[in-house]
């Protein structure tokens, strides 16, 4: 039986020593590459004061400006190709829901680049060539569905490319079509197996043994109800469309401790979201990555709103990242209490009688803030189980986040299900 190192790539095998020599190599490319192709980052840089060889040092990457998704909207929709547009291959692009949307681009060398890190983070996840892989994310202009696609093609996987919806169809799929592997949002994880235990089907039984669960943040209590509920290993996988797509950074099922970052081609810091000082390993702060092989869409200190913290490798080389916490723009300051959505998620999921479905709604009553948490019952929930959860629910975040809430318990399957991203947060406060 071949264990887990037998299947490293060549970066995988890179000591402490190399791997930041390499690192320094490749930084001063991209910070060139960008000074030189990318007019915003040549105006960004001199207004700062900064050229690129002004990077002697990995620390010095702290003096260059940041990247926000501003900048990239701005420029929408190519002013940050790096490349003539006969060289992209491909164009994917954000929902747009919150203004413009952010629209990159990749080269045949970026899109191989890509298949090879989400090739990495499955054999990280426990996949191994030959499995079969049901891809639930959606496809399209979300990089989710084709970039686990030809990830688990490149590993040497069978694909089914189910991508997100029809519910019913894809809990046959995988009862006929046996895959081993499923990646999808958790979210839309446990609205599948909600469908398979109202036909009847006990999920811990189908050929299932592993979940890359990415798109979204999610808690240790959603993955301990997914593992009991299924029985396979859920891991983690990160990334982000303006970084290059899922595949920076994943969780190896033999430590299940956080999320390695492919530090080989994303250079990783954590900054406070405030003052924009760059944080010792170990702080929470605010996620940052600098590419450092892209060629069609380089990113420079790409301020990610992801909250985190740097920790040491344990099963890789590469520094890991703790679970995504929250965003610090979905944080929600309620009365002066700072709320994230992921907080009442650990309440919900160990509350008895509610489903792990809930939405946040933000409403004003007169000049404060309200909000009121509405989660989904159980099928087998009736009017006392709903009753006593509800205030068991408002009792909870009184107690451990310290503001009132009202909390509103729903019929099942009633709150809108997510297919990508799950909306948390819906707001319903006037606008000023």
């Amino acid at each position: 039986m071949r264990g887990a190192q037998d299947f490293l790539d060549e970066g995988e095998r890179l000591d402490v020593d190399a791997l930041r020599a390499l690192q320094l190599d490749r930084l001063r490319a991209s910070l060139r590459h960008a000074y030189t192709h990318v007019p915003f980052y040549r105006e960004s840089f001199d207004k700062a004061g900064v050229h690129p060889d002004d990077c002697r040092d990995l620390a010095d990457l702290s003096r260059f400006p940041f990247t926000t998704k501003a900048d990239l909207r701005e420029h929408y929709p190519y002013g940050m190709f790096a490349v003539p547009r006969d060289r992209i291959r491909r164009i994917h692009a954000s929902s747009g829901t919150t203004g413009r949307p952010t629209v990159v681009g990749y080269t045949e060398n970026d899109l191989s680049l890509w298949a090879d890190m989400v090739a990495r983070s499955l054999r990280a996840a426990g996949g191994r060539p030959g499995d079969t892989v049901h891809v639930a994310y959606g496809y399209g202009l979300f990089t989710g569905g084709l970039g686990a696609h030809y990830g688990a093609e490149r590993l040497g996987c069978t694909v089914i490319p189910a991508s997100g919806g029809m519910t019913s169809r894809q809990v046959q799929l995988i009862q006929d079509l046996k895959p081993g592997v499923v990646m999808v949002t958790p979210s839309y994880m446990l609205t599948l197996l909600d469908e398979f235990e109202r036909q009847g089907v006990d999920p811990r039984g189908t050929s299932l043994r592993v979940g890359v669960f990415g798109a979204e943040p999610w808690t240790e209590e959603m993955r301990r109800e997914i593992e009991e509920r299924c029985a396979i290993d859920a891991v983690d996988i990160y990334g982000l469309s303006e970084v290059i797509g899922p595949g920076v950074a994943q969780e190896c099922v033999e430590t299940k401790d956080g999320l390695h970052i492919w530090e080989d081609h994303f250079y990783p810091e954590v900054v406070d979201p405030i003052t924009g000082e760059v944080l010792p390993e170990g702080e929470e702060g605010e996620l940052v990555f600098t590419s450092l092989t892209k060629e069609a869409m380089p990113v420079i200190r790409y301020r990610t709103r992801d909250l985190t913290r740097l920790l040491p490798g344990t099963a890789r080389v590469f520094r890991r990242m703790r679970k995504v916490t929250g965003r610090s723009d979905d944080m929600v300051i309620l009365r002066g209490v700072n709320l994230f959505p992921t907080q009442i998620e650990e309440i919900v999921l160990r509350t008895p009688g509610v489903a792990p479905h809930f939405q946040l709604r933000l409403t004003r009553e007169g000049r404060l803030d309200a909000l009121t948490v509405r989660a989904e019952a159980r099928p087998d929930a009736g009017p006392e189980s709903r009753e006593a959860a509800a205030r068991a629910i408002a009792a909870a975040v009184k107690d451990g986040i310290g503001v009132s809430v009202a909390v509103e318990i729903v019929e099942p399957e009633s709150l809108e299900r997510s297919v990508g991203k799950i909306r948390r947060i819906v707001d319903l406060r006037p606008r000023r």
